[in-house]
């Protein structure tokens, strides 16, 4: 503590140590009287006497008027009054949970951290000094509690909490060398005992001895704390041996304020019974471990009693009065009434069970003793088993109605408990641990078939079974011992919808059976009355099937313990087994299975249900299945219901979890319809009347895991229509003897694609621009051309006249398709030899449908490095791409006219897997070679126009790439257009591999070369961007080749770029070569890294003074390119020829640039210098100030106008340095200030005034 407590707690200690000893006693009226110990009477005589050995006076009377102006809080007590009966409700208030108690004692906190603070406490109409009464005053205050009668719970309460207190603040522990406890106390309390006896001593007691035995009080307080507290358990006996007029008051009704002294005493008995396990856990912690022995106990009676065998002793003493009362409420609770009758009498008994949960549970974590559930299972366990009860459950009632049904309703409702928290609130979480152990034994007594337990009894079992599976994760082993058991009784449970479903064929009984399963697989909230009415509203078999579907529907019924289960139900059935189900048992197999189709995978159920029942008899109720259903009498009404269906579904109000419950009809619809057309041989029915408007409103709103059903489904039907018509068409001569039947056929299956064109094709054509194409929009979009190729008749007029062509265009032949989609499509068409050979044979269009379909290609190649990830790793699209382009390249070398071009060149693809960049080599090389052996005029010309048609627009093909910037892709363009077409002269002769062999003629031409091309990309169009590129490539290339490693006039006078840059008298193109030489020169020889200059900056900065001196630009936008480079070389660099250069160039563009503004200072030197002044901000200061010197000396007026930017540099400089004004720095910045007249001189004076 720190001195200025222990100031204040001397000062406390004085003030008591130093009055006269007085009682305080006090009156009915409330007032407290105060009479000194030797002038006491009566009840103030008697405590006198109790005080004459005591250290501990009630009070000083300084104290009096502070202690009776005092109103303590109200501790917290089990209070019912204001609590409404509500099974998931809040506990009470005042209770222990709500009001924190118990938080604070799990969590070893003060108890009451407000209360006691004070130097007195008032303890049954006495004032007591709080930090020593119950050292030396134990059996007083305890004996108190004993006979003390008015207010009597309010102040036993108070009591048991000062207690609790006292534990927790004034108790520690020193431990001897030999393990043992040497003497209790506090170090405070120590210090005012010293002062008191030396006071008395002094003044009041002159011959008195030193020795005092208060420290021996405190040694023994532990002891006789435990002696005192067995004392109140013997006292106040248990809750069972209460007389029945006070165990009544459990049941009386909420009068209002007023309750009957048996009420209180009731409660007091509970406060007492929970304060004793309290203490007794406090005083264990303080202990630290060390057991404490009642000796004064000991010596007398010869038998052990510690605080851990007490706290065991009250504790199942406890648990088994609790479950008592429990007991004797069950004796009038019916079946029905189970999970909606609760096993605790009042809120506060309701409580106490949490309380005790929660400690329990607490000191098992913690102190590793046993848990909860381990004393209730040893409680419970000689219950159901008829064994004797362990000697600390002794007191447990030996008649019991129901033993196995009162242990299934006991154990669910003390587990539905375990959802309250430590504050008191219930919680849809857990807060105890599962009893999974326990339940299955349990199960196993139900389920046993010895036991002869009733359906009734069975039902309750399984109806809290289902209970706790709510509560905690379902048990598999607790599921397949339900089921070991109805799969022997599943014939003699009725179902009251078997013999109506089986015999009269109803459409509503089936589907209530099929709601029925529903149900079983959405469980109602634990206390809903949904889910306590269950008892009432079928037999045990569809509880188990709700426990089942729970369980099921773990993970979805993914892991190994669900299909274990599933293996489990499917091997309890068998062809004997079938044959002999009784309709009741057949519908509660169709129920199971239902419910488990329903959880698991549907397909492998079904399909195993579906084997099971051809194990029925001959002589089976018909109906059974729905076989031979006409779907020509339904179509109509199933068609309205997913019209309805469906546009609820695209909805934009619906919910989320609407359309998630929708979307089960409408895919079962799907594929119940695929299954129509796949079963069907003729579809001469009324199939088109499935495929109705309602896909107009499916389509647009599913997901991307529904389209790809709904995609699936619509293949389905395409390839089977096409499948039937094909036959048809094929089988026509053999029925020629009935004309009519074919045209009637042919009619059916016109109607079934109008309707396929009507309510699919216009919505996959809005799909055809996406950037993330479905997966199987080109497998359906490929059905629809095959579909147009075989009935071309049935596609809608904007098809018209030739439709599979215009489909080829929407999702092959336009350049705006997703690569994804074009080379999955197309292959799709190119594989089919009837659709080509067809394409071939029309002169109309098959030059330009094999053009086009080559043009796809031939982009599709140059597109296919675009789809990789960012980190430049395949993507899942880029595979899917470069696989489809595999199978595409394929075929396009086997159409015609690409196998005529090939061998009109002479080359053939290899026979092994063509890879789509070597297949483009190829082609290229075979249009080249075509052309170069063509002599007339007209057939080259054609030759060309075929070739463009071929390629397309180029630039807009390897556009994305150049977005992009994916460096294969665009090699891959390059290489495609510039080698074979316009700029090999560049590859060939500008940019060879070894420039050496051909020097001479490269100075000769590339002057006039790079005249050329810059004047090219400044005039072109669509291939300009394209140029300037090139133009900085080929700068880069030779500047770099004809630059000498040390600077020589002679050299560089004569460089080839230089010659091509200067003019006699300057032209806005001349001037667009040189700014691009410029703009070359600063980004890849005037870069800096770091301090370090670039290699051979001198020659460098040599071509550029020359570069500049042989031509007088005068546009400052061009004269300031190279001006950043320039200023930091004179800044950075003392190299006496590379700071002449500089320096030169560097006078030369200023001058310029300031001839040029003729009306002030230039802007664009303004800009450049201003970035240059922040860039070097805080690290070059005084450097940046040497160079503007230089700038001020040419012309002034460009810094002048940096004056106010320079001066706030200078102060953030020195700010951010934190050490006042920089002299150095303002020296030298006053040198540049000088330089620039008045505007320089006011600066000064305004640097100087701050």
């Amino acid at each position: 503590m720190n001195t200025l407590h222990l100031q204040k707690q001397m000062r406390r200690r004085k003030r008591v140590a130093v009055s006269p000893l007085v009682v305080c006693r006090s009156t009915r009226q409330g007032h407290a009287h105060f009479e000194t110990s030797d002038q006491s009477t009566g009840a103030g005589g008697r405590m006198a006497d109790d005080f004459s050995q005591s250290l501990t006076p009630p009070v000083s009377p300084f104290a009096a008027d502070s202690f009776c102006d005092m109103t303590p809080a109200r501790p917290p007590c089990f209070c019912c009054s204001e609590t409404k009966e509500d099974p998931i409700g809040a506990l009470s208030p005042q209770g222990y949970a709500a009001g924190g108690s118990l938080k604070r004692l799990l969590l070893r906190l003060d108890p009451a951290p407000a209360e006691y603070e004070t130097d007195t406490v008032e303890i049954f109409g006495f004032p007591w000094v709080t930090e020593t009464a119950l050292v030396e005053s134990t059996k007083l205050l305890f004996g108190n509690l004993h006979y003390e009668a008015e207010d009597l719970r309010q102040q036993c309460v108070s009591f048991l909490q000062y207690v609790k207190v006292f534990l927790h603040r004034y108790i520690y522990i020193k431990f001897t060398s030999n393990g043992n406890v040497g003497s209790l106390g506090l170090f405070w309390t120590l210090m005012s005992l010293a002062l008191f006896f030396q006071i008395l001593r002094t003044h009041l007691l002159p011959g008195y001895d030193d020795s005092h035995p208060y420290e021996e009080l405190e040694a023994q307080l532990p002891s006789a704390l435990l002696e005192e507290v067995f004392g109140i358990t013997l006292l106040v006996g248990r809750l069972k041996d209460l007389p029945a007029n006070v165990q009544s008051a459990f049941t009386i009704a909420n009068p209002g304020k007023i309750f009957p002294p048996s009420w209180h005493l009731l409660h007091l008995h509970l406060d007492v019974h929970w304060s004793v396990l309290e203490i007794l856990h406090i005083l264990s912690h303080k202990m630290q471990g060390q057991v404490v022995y009642a000796h004064q106990f000991v010596n007398l009676t010869g038998e052990n009693l510690t605080d851990s065998s007490l706290f065991e002793e009250h504790l199942c003493s406890l648990l088994c009065d609790l479950t008592a009362l429990a007991m004797g409420k069950y004796s009038k609770v019916r079946p029905t009434e189970a999970l909606s009758s609760h096993h605790y009498l009042c809120s506060c008994t309701k409580e106490l069970w949490v309380l005790l949960m929660h400690l329990l549970e607490y000191r098992n974590k913690v102190l590793h003793t046993q848990s909860f559930w381990s004393y209730m299972n040893s409680l419970l366990r000689p219950l159901v088993s008829g064994k004797p009860a362990a000697e600390q459950f002794s007191g447990l009632p030996t008649h019991c109605k129901d033993p196995l049904g009162f242990t299934w309703w006991l154990l669910t409702h003390v587990a539905m408990l375990g959802q309250y928290s430590r504050s008191g609130t219930h919680q849809h979480e857990k807060h105890l641990a599962e009893n999974w152990t326990f339940v299955e034994e349990l199960l196993k007594l139900s389920c046993n078939p010895k036991g002869g337990v009733a359906e009734e009894q069975v039902r309750m079992h399984v109806h809290c079974c289902l209970s706790v599976c709510l509560l905690w994760d379902p048990s598999t082993s607790a599921v397949s011992t339900l089921w070991d058991y109805y799969s022997r009784n599943l014939r003699f449970l009725h179902c009251t919808l078997a013999r109506r479903v089986w015999h009269g064929h109803s459409v509503q009984d089936a589907l209530a059976l099929f709601e029925q399963a529903r149900s079983c697989c959405s469980p109602a909230p634990l206390h809903s009355p949904g889910h306590t009415q269950l008892y009432r509203s079928g037999n045990s078999f569809h509880l188990f099937l709700r426990v089942l579907a729970l369980c099921l529907a773990q993970d979805r019924a993914g892991g190994a313990p669900q299909r274990q289960i599933k293996g489990r139900i499917y091997s309890k059935f068998s062809s004997k087994k079938m044959q002999e189900l009784p309709e009741a048992g057949l519908m509660n197999f169709l129920l199971l299975f239902l419910v488990v189709a329903r959880q698991m995978e549907l397909e492998d159920v079904a399909s195993r249900a579906c084997e099971l029942l051809g194990y029925l008899p001959s002589n089976c109720p018909p109906g059974t299945a729905p076989w031979g259903l006409d779907v020509g009498a339904q179509a109509g009404w199933l068609a309205s219901s997913f019209n309805e269906t469906a546009k609820e579904f695209y909805d934009k109000t619906t919910d989320v979890s609407r359309r998630l419950a929708l979307w089960g009809p409408l895919g079962s619809y799907l594929e119940g319809v695929a299954e129509v057309f796949e079963t069907s041989s003729s579809l001469n029915l009324s199939e088109e009347k499935l495929l109705n408007e309602g896909f107009d409103w499916l389509l647009p709103a599913c997901r991307p895991s529904e389209l790809n059903s709904a995609l699936g489904f619509l293949q389905i039907v395409l390839s089977q229509l096409r499948r039937v018509h094909q036959r048809s068409v094929q089988s026509a001569p053999a029925s020629a003897w009935a004309p009519g039947n074919g045209s009637v056929v042919k009619e059916r299956h016109l109607a079934v694609a109008a309707a396929l064109w009507a309510h699919f094709f216009s919505f996959l054509r809005s799909l055809r621009l996406s950037q993330t194409p479905p997966a199987q929009l080109a497998d359906t979009a490929a059905g629809f051309t095959l579909l147009a190729f075989d009935l071309p008749g049935s596609a809608p007029q904007d098809l018209q006249p030739n439709p599979v062509q215009s489909i080829m265009q929407c999702f092959g032949w336009d350049d705006m398709v997703h690569p994804v989609l074009v080379t999955r499509y197309l292959p799709h068409l190119l594989q089919n030899s009837e659709l080509v050979s067809s394409l071939s044979r029309d002169s109309v269009v098959s030059g330009s449908a094999q053009s086009l379909s080559v043009r796809a290609w031939f982009r599709c190649v140059l597109q296919q490095h675009l789809h990789k990830n960012p980190d430049g790793s395949d993507s899942r699209t880029g595979r899917a791409v470069e696989e489809q382009l595999l199978e595409l390249t394929r075929l396009v070398l086997r159409l015609p006219e690409v196998e005529g071009l090939l061998q009109r060149a002479g080359l053939q693809p290899p026979a092994s897997r063509t890879e789509p960049t070597a297949a483009l080599e190829i082609f290229v090389k075979a249009v080249g070679g075509v052309y170069s052996g063509l002599q007339v005029l007209s057939e080259r010309s054609a030759m060309v126009t075929r070739a463009l048609d071929y390629i397309g627009d180029i630039m807009k093909h390897i556009k994305p790439s150049l977005v992009s910037k994916s460096q294969e892709g665009l090699q891959l363009a390059y290489w495609a257009v510039a080698q074979q077409l316009l700029f090999r002269i560049v590859d060939g002769l500008l940019l060879p591999h070894n420039l050496t062999q051909q020097d001479k003629a490269l100075r000769d031409s590339l002057p006039l070369y790079l005249q050329g091309l810059s004047v090219a990309s400044c005039v072109s169009q669509s291939q300009g961007a394209y140029l300037k590129q090139q133009l900085r490539s080929v700068t880069r290339r030779y500047l770099d080749h004809f630059l000498p490693a040390s600077p020589s006039m002679g050299v560089i006078s004569n460089h080839p770029v230089l010659l091509g840059a200067c003019e006699a008298n300057p032209t806005p193109r001349g001037a667009a070569l040189r700014k691009t030489i410029l703009e070359v020169l600063c980004t890849s020889f005037l870069q800096f890294k770091g301090h370090a200059p670039p290699p051979r900056l001198a020659a460098v900065l040599m071509f550029l003074l020359e570069l500049l001196r042989r031509n007088s630009d005068s546009d400052p936008a061009l004269l300031t390119v190279p001006l950043p480079s320039l200023l930091r070389c004179v800044m950075l660099v003392n190299e006496p020829q590379v700071r002449k250069t500089s320096t030169d160039a560097l006078q030369l563009v200023v001058e310029r640039c300031a001839a040029a503004s003729t009306e002030g200072p230039s802007d664009q030197m303004i800009t450049v210098l201003g970035s240059f002044v922040g860039e070097n901000e805080g690290v070059y200061d005084r450097q940046v100030y040497s160079v503007l010197e230089t700038v001020a000396v040419l012309d002034p007026s460009v810094v002048q106008a940096l004056i106010p930017n320079l001066s706030i540099s200078l102060r953030n400089t020195e700010h951010k340095r934190g050490l006042g004004r920089n002299i150095a720095l303002r020296t030298a910045y006053r040198k540049l200030l000088c330089l620039l007249g008045e505007s320089g001189q006011a600066e000064i004076t305004s640097l100087e005034a701050e």
